[in-house]
């Protein structure tokens, strides 16, 4: 049988035409050696620094360094199902997180994978773990409160919506706690919270998570956890896969975000781990040059978006978007621009409105344990150089009793009085200095010195509300129930009441506006403002429920 030449070549080349499509072209590497959460890959000379690696057993990584015959890689897993020799293939794409509704209420690792036992999370959502902070133009100030429910916070170290304020302090001296705390404020507000535990002990992530599930904060919050026990690699991913998360809600929803990250200390050594194995040159304490790097361009994504605004006639429906028609909507980039179009055109029947889903923000806290009050070691001072202000809790007034522990000398608020109700601003406006004041006078009165009746007075006063400003955990207080208790403490309300009495007093006045008087309340809540007339009211109950308190022994 004769087989024609032309006939068979016809014939193969269709057959490659066919199956062309289903070729698939990937370039392989090999396992050079492998421990301690890296990785040395030779083969893959076309990767980009950052890109997704996936090894042969299905674990993914990360490529960290890019060197003239190897590649650096992180290995985002169990190691130690890898082996030299082991085929290693690019993705072409950079590390990326699921995010979106699915992961409220769930607890996953840095990867979006979750660690509850409820299920796969199925959303069609994906945010890079690493994204440029939003420029200057894209801002707005910081002046709108996010309320933690501290009282010591909220009167004199007042946090705003995309503020970054730094929790600084030794171990065990509530650092979590306020993160907590402030989480649990955040109900029926509309924040999304995430809370990224860094190498925390899993009975300690644990119980964080049951207590917000108690007090029904996981209905609004993530945990994203990487433990004590994780790969270093998972602990350095940790906060930047909490940004990508709370992004997705700021940017694509335009809503408020709050991210903890408890605590970017054990981050910085996870980095520190990393950067050694892969044999970069080491700095100050042995971290690595880029260290600062490596939290700033964390928390400069935390930000309050500027609002975008548009004109549209007053007739038009409230969702109506921007753009419809180009004669009656004009896109301006900013509020104060509309008004300037407005006022030109002298057109009365235009009005200038919100863009829907914009203005949304991140507020950053972020956590570092100092070790024995060393504030000027090299990452704390990092940290407060980036962030807007700290608050630091100091072991001694911890051990005292005085909880939450935060020494107002050294912490401070560089957004300040802008990110408070008038209320909070008038009552607690000089509280600050004259708890640093009353400070001072106590250690003076320790020497045994007879002090006059003016200062005596001030010390009386300062002890008053240094017993006010304690408070338990797990037991935030609504801004309008702070504002009653400082008022009745600056205003020398309860100076006559017995110290060992205050808490009691103070539970027992604020059920009693509560029941008796919640319209004074609800005042104070719509108004925001402590006017004359209102001032005179609260006043006038607190001095009628004190008569009636210490009646009763």
């Amino acid at each position: 049988m004769k087989f024609k030449v032309d006939e068979i070549a016809s014939v193969i080349k269709q057959e490659i035409v066919r199956y062309q499509a289903d070729i698939e072209v990937a370039e392989i590497g090999k396992v050079l050696e492998v421990g301690d959460g890296i990785a040395r890959i030779y083969g893959l000379g076309k990767v980009m620094a950052g890109e997704m690696l996936e090894f042969e057993n299905g674990v993914m990584g990360q490529v960290f360094n890019l060197e003239e015959h190897s590649i650096g890689a992180v290995v985002l897993g169990d190691y130690l199902g890898i082996k030299e020799g082991h085929t290693v293939r690019g993705t072409g794409q950079l590390l990326s997180v699921p995010v979106g509704e699915a992961l409220i209420g769930r607890v996953v690792n840095p990867l979006g994978q979750p660690l509850d036992g409820q299920g796969t999370i199925e959303t069609p959502h994906r945010r890079l773990m690493e994204s440029n902070a939003p420029g200057i133009a894209e801002r707005q100030p910081v002046d709108e409160p996010l309320q933690t429910g501290i009282k010591a916070i909220d009167s004199m170290i007042p946090i705003g919506r995309g503020q970054r304020e730094l929790i600084i302090g030794d171990r065990k001296t509530g650092k979590t706690a306020i993160g907590v705390d402030t989480i649990l404020n955040q109900k029926d507000t509309g924040v999304i919270c995430i809370y990224v535990a860094i190498g925390q002990k899993e009975s300690t992530v644990a119980g964080v998570v049951e207590a917000l599930r108690a007090h029904g904060a996981m209905d609004y919050t993530i945990v994203v956890t990487a433990g004590s026990a994780d790969p270093a690699p998972l602990q350095y991913i940790a906060p930047y896969a909490g940004a990508a998360m709370a992004e997705y809600f700021m940017y694509e929803k335009g809503l408020h975000t709050l991210c903890v990250y408890d605590d970017l200390s054990k981050q910085a050594t996870a980095y520190r781990q990393l950067s050694l194995l892969l044999r970069r040159p080491p700095g100050r304490e042995a971290y690595p040059g880029d260290v600062f790097y490596l939290h700033s361009r964390l928390l400069e994504r935390a930000c309050k978006l500027a609002s975008k605004y548009f004109i549209a006639p007053k007739s038009a429906m409230a969702d109506t978007r921007p753009g419809i028609n180009e004669q009656t909507y004009f896109g301006v980039p900013g509020r104060w621009e509309a008004q300037r179009h407005l006022k030109e055109t002298g057109n009365n029947d235009l009005e200038v409105r919100m863009v829907p889903g914009t203005g949304g923000s991140m507020t950053a806290l972020p956590v570092i344990e100092t070790l024995e009050g060393e504030v000027s070691s090299y990452i704390p001072t990092n940290m407060i150089s980036i962030t807007d202000g700290q608050i630091y809790l100091e072991p001694d007034l911890f051990y005292a009793g005085v909880r939450p522990a935060i020494n107002v000398g050294i912490s401070v608020s560089r957004v300040g009085g802008k990110a408070q109700i008038k209320a909070m601003k008038k009552v607690a406006g000089s509280l600050r200095l004259d708890l640093a004041a009353f400070r001072e006078l106590e250690a003076f009165a320790q020497l045994g010195t007879e002090l006059d009746t003016a200062a005596q007075r001030q010390l009386d006063r300062g002890r008053v509300m240094v017993e006010l400003l304690k408070q338990g955990q797990y037991g935030p207080y609504h801004v309008a129930d702070q504002v009653i208790s400082l008022f009745a403490g600056t205003q020398g309300l309860c100076d006559d009441v017995p110290t060992p009495r205050l808490n009691e007093f103070e539970e027992k006045l604020l059920i009693y506006f509560r029941d008796e008087f919640p319209e004074v309340r609800e005042e104070l809540i719509g108004t925001g403002e402590l006017g004359d007339a209102l001032v005179a009211r609260i006043k006038e109950i607190i001095v009628e429920f004190k008569k009636g308190f210490l009646r009763v022994r």
